[in-house]
């Protein structure tokens, strides 16, 4: 679907997109063609796309994957989406707030891959409802804002490091990314975006029964960013566990968050658990 065309649609019908649900469309065809193919499609695969808007990517993927479940909140979307795919028999097409399906749907995605242009407004939660536990999909493609893509992306040190980062790569390994102008949308939104790949890892760093432990510790030490991260954790767990704790994993008292491993906090809630 080329921008004149989305222009015309959305003129024909009196449809005035809405920027509390992210509603920014991805129309040049060669970033859709790069998304597609960095999601390695096959006729055995079966995607997910939240945010489906006027259905370009949508369209793409039919042609590459068996089935496709496409979540759109917009209810003025979903009518249209119904016309365009009519005839098209491996799609299904849910009206529904994608972040409270997920959460709502106990579903195993083990064997689909996630492939979409996520609404800005909900991407992160999105990401991390989708990407926890032995559930998520085995592989995620998803253009976002190029900062939240930063995060996902980000290593120990970065600027970018903190919560987002860990509880997505407690479960995925960034691949690549790619950027997105925003006059690649419309209506172009007052951002650049980025594309990132993750693959689930092959093993879980932690058992399930402690990620809500992980969680727990990773929030709380990224509370305040400039503060000493035990400090922090005193607040949530008895001050002589935590610095046995930080002395066996050689752990400085006066460390902050942002210069800890993901390892370091994966045997930091091991530790605290026990």
């Amino acid at each position: 679907m080329k921008l004149s065309e989305m222009r015309e649609f959305l003129s024909a019908r009196g449809i005035q997109l809405t920027k509390s649900l992210g509603q920014n469309f991805l129309h040049d065809a060669n970033q859709l063609h790069r998304i597609v193919e960095a999601a390695e499609l096959s006729k055995e695969d079966k995607v997910l796309e939240i945010g489906p808007g006027l259905g370009p990517l949508t369209e793409l993927l039919l042609k590459k994957a068996d089935e496709v479940l496409a979540i759109e909140k917009d209810v003025r979307l979903v009518e249209f989406l119904h016309e365009r795919f009519a005839s098209v028999k491996n799609l299904e097409l849910l009206h529904a707030d994608a972040l409270e399906f997920l959460k709502r749907e106990v579903r195993d995605w083990s064997d689909w891959k996630l492939v979409a242009n996520l609404p800005y407004s909900v991407a992160s939660p999105i990401l991390v409802e989708l990407a926890s536990g032995n559930r998520a999909p085995k592989h995620i493609v998803a253009t976002l804002q190029f900062e939240v893509a930063r995060r996902l992306m980000a290593r120990v040190d970065d600027d970018d490091y903190g919560v987002l980062t860990l509880l997505v790569q407690l479960d995925f390994e960034p691949q690549s990314s790619f950027k997105i102008p925003a006059d690649c949308f419309f209506p172009a939104p007052g951002v650049d975006s980025a594309c990132v790949v993750l693959e689930q890892r092959e093993k879980p760093l932690l058992p399930e029964n402690l990620r809500a432990s992980f969680v727990k510790i990773v929030k709380r030490a990224f509370s305040q960013r400039r503060k000493m991260m035990l400090k922090l954790l005193k607040q949530d767990w008895p001050k002589e566990k935590l610095e046995a704790a930080f002395a066996e994993l050689k752990i400085s008292p006066q460390e902050r968050a942002e210069n800890l491993s993901m390892e370091q906090f994966v045997w930091l809630a091991k530790r605290m658990a026990g």
